[in-house]
């Protein structure tokens, strides 16, 4: 789909930086950053602190420690259902920076009045702050991801979002950890709990002072201060978009999954792991570490660009070692008394446990940030905020459905680890059913598997594809796996147009036809296939989409670039007929043929799986985009001949067999 691209830091301007950390070093990430981490660790304390007064200081008649975490989580909660579309809109009419200094003046004033409660020992003040800081916290959601996409380039996103991630769930740990410190302090937890809170708030609002001027994409928005309805045109809104609203379901997902572990690490660690309760936080600081963790490696495997294929991979691990969770929790030792937090450790039955944790959290690391990136890279500007407030209120209402299921399992008399494990299971049923839904997923998957795994594939170039808009790409055709290799290349979706034969292949066809590729035949041959090819390629660059295309019409059967035939110039003519200037982008694969997916044996491609041993290192060239008005089938097939020239050696043919 055609998605408009407006950074308020342009590309060419953005400096260059080696990794997602040296985003720390740079005004238009670090302020917000340690704004939005000072934010989520006051939360964090703020709650963990007042639960643990509730539950273990406080007689609260009307409160029962038993539901003092549950009234509190609710408490929280409740804002992002009342208030996220409103807090969308403010976001999308409002600059930024304006809103964040907003968000953080407003939680001074909460932490102002949480003082007092802590200070008269008040359950009744502090449950209004609760409420206050959820409402602080809608607000500053749809901006946090709002933010993002105007201050950081394309190739920015994964590694900012990781970076963002990391930072709240390392946030979330140290809150609860200082939170549940300072409160059990004699005589002086309340206080110290009130100061430390306001402190927070105060770093978070100084911090803020440095966020850069960013205007706001939607100034002539008209407010409607109607929740309800409000609540459904987001969510209306989120939905035009499939890709984009079949992703928010797949997060709000991600924190049903999350939930469910998070709400039941007390329990877990008491009744099945016989531990006390630094063993609960023990699983929180390992589940926060794999989050953390799976999180920073987003970047590192997608290339820093924004790579949904890592999401499929991130299910199945969730799946794995959730299930592995259940049976690792089986006929562990049961000591005299609780185990203590070193006492856990000391025992090698408990490692797995650990493992798993962390391995499934990680997954979920690796699962989560592709899709916020995906989400902010294919929403409309003008409304981004919007689609992340719907997020915002789908994530509460599947947080609220797991904590009725999880109790609904309880009360039935399933235990935790199969709770675990009926998660875990149903992780992998709605996964595939989302992946066979938005196929995208899936083939992006398969794309990271090849480039990674059977080849050591390279991109030159790769700022020469257009970010938004129409274009054709043109490349040489040596194996059955070129589009595959293209696919991992682009940040955008590509559509193919293919010979017909290659769909008879069992695998590789199902594969082509989930992607919609599109089958061309010669005319001679049939030609219904030849002209609804063509129809359907003029289609896909009225909607604004990229086109690719392999002009020489066939797999290369000597590695030589072959002649390039009609059919490119024919998809240029009728794009001329309805309008349009569509950019022509050469395109030229290295040291592919003599691969196993090549045809370089009289028996075919794919006959010898090892003929060319392990990890070929494979190229993709991309050069710079023409116009359509100064092309011919020669100019575009001396262009890839160049781009091919430029590997020191002839046509596509690897230096091994040349």
């Amino acid at each position: 789909m055609n998605r408009p691209h407006a950074p308020s830091v342009p590309a060419s301007e953005a400096p260059e930086h080696p990794n997602q950390f040296a985003l720390l070093g740079q005004r238009r990430f670090a302020p917000f950053f340690w704004t939005q981490f000072a934010g989520a660790a006051n939360d964090n304390l703020f709650k963990f602190a007042f639960t643990v007064m509730v539950t273990y200081q406080l007689q609260v008649a009307w409160m029962p420690p038993a539901m003092a975490g549950l009234v509190i989580g609710a408490l929280f909660i409740l804002p992002f259902l009342l208030f996220s579309a409103t807090s969308g809109q403010l976001t999308d009419k409002f600059e930024k920076h304006r809103m964040i200094r907003f968000v953080k003046d407003l939680e001074i004033g909460v932490m102002l009045i949480a003082g007092v409660g802590f200070w008269i020992d008040s359950p009744a003040v502090l449950l209004g702050c609760v409420f206050l800081m959820g409402l602080h916290s809608t607000l500053f959601g749809p901006v946090k991801f709002a933010y993002l996409p105007q201050v950081l380039r394309d190739d920015e996103l994964t590694g900012g979002n990781g970076m963002v991630e990391m930072g709240t769930f390392v946030a979330i740990l140290l809150g609860n950890v200082v939170g549940g410190l300072l409160v059990t302090l004699p005589d002086i937890g309340h206080a110290s709990v009130a100061v430390a809170c306001l402190s927070l708030a105060v770093v978070g609002r100084l911090t803020a002072q440095g966020v850069p001027v960013v205007p706001a994409t939607d100034p002539g928005l008209r407010i409607n201060w109607n929740p309800v309805s409000e609540t459904w045109r987001n969510l209306k809104l989120a939905h035009g978009n499939v890709v984009v609203f079949r992703s928010l379901l797949g997060i709000s997902w991600m924190w049903f999954f999350g939930a469910v572990f998070l709400s039941q690490f007390p329990s877990f660690a008491k009744e099945v792991l016989h531990g006390n309760e630094h063993v609960a936080s023990l699983l929180l600081v390992v589940f926060s570490i794999g989050i953390g963790l799976g999180s920073l490696l987003c970047e590192v495997l997608s290339r820093r660009q924004v790579e949904i294929g890592l999401v499929p991979i991130g299910t199945i691990g969730m799946s794995v070692f959730a299930i592995d969770l259940y049976f690792a929790s089986r006929g562990l030792p049961q000591p005299a008394q609780a185990w203590t937090a070193l006492g856990f450790i000391s025992q090698p039955a408990h490692w797995r446990v650990m493992a798993d944790l962390a391995l499934l959290s990680l997954f979920a690391g690796l699962y989560s940030v592709p899709m916020y990136a995906l989400i902010q890279l294919r929403s409309q500007p003008t409304h981004r905020a919007r689609i992340i407030a719907a997020n915002n209120i789908l994530n509460a209402l599947f947080m609220i459905a797991s904590s009725v299921i999880a109790g609904a399992l309880l009360g039935a008399g399933f235990t935790v680890p199969q709770i675990f494990l009926f998660t875990g299971i149903a992780n992998a049923i709605v996964a595939t059913y989302i992946f066979l839904l938005v196929p995208e997923y899936l083939l992006r998957c398969i794309a990271w598997l090849v480039t990674n795994v059977v080849y050591r594939f390279r991109v030159q170039g790769a700022h020469h594809i257009p970010t938004s808009g129409a274009a054709l790409l043109t490349c040489n055709h040596v194996s059955f796996v070129d589009p595959i290799l293209m696919m991992a290349a682009s940040p955008r979706p590509i559509y193919f147009v293919m010979d017909y034969r290659i769909f008879r292949t069992p695998l590789l066809g199902w594969l082509f036809r989930l992607c919609k590729a599109i089958p061309v035949a010669p005319r001679s041959e049939d030609p219904a296939v030849y002209e609804a090819a063509f129809a359907r390629a003029a289609q896909v660059l009225r909607d604004g989409d990229l086109l690719a295309i392999f002009p020489e019409g066939g797999i290369t059967r000597d590695g030589e670039l072959q002649a390039f035939k009609g059919g490119v110039m024919k998809i240029l003519e009728q794009a001329r007929a309805d309008g349009l200037d569509v950019p022509v982008v050469p395109m030229a694969l290295t040291n592919l043929w003599g691969s196993f997916f090549s045809r370089i044996e009289p028996k075919g491609a794919m006959t010898r799986p090892f003929r060319r041993g392990f990890f070929n290192r494979v190229t993709l060239r991309i050069g710079a985009a023409s116009p359509a008005a100064d092309c011919s089938a020669e100019q575009l097939r001396q262009r890839v001949g160049e781009l091919l020239d430029q590997e020191g050696h002839p046509g596509s043919r690897s230096p091994a067999l040349g």
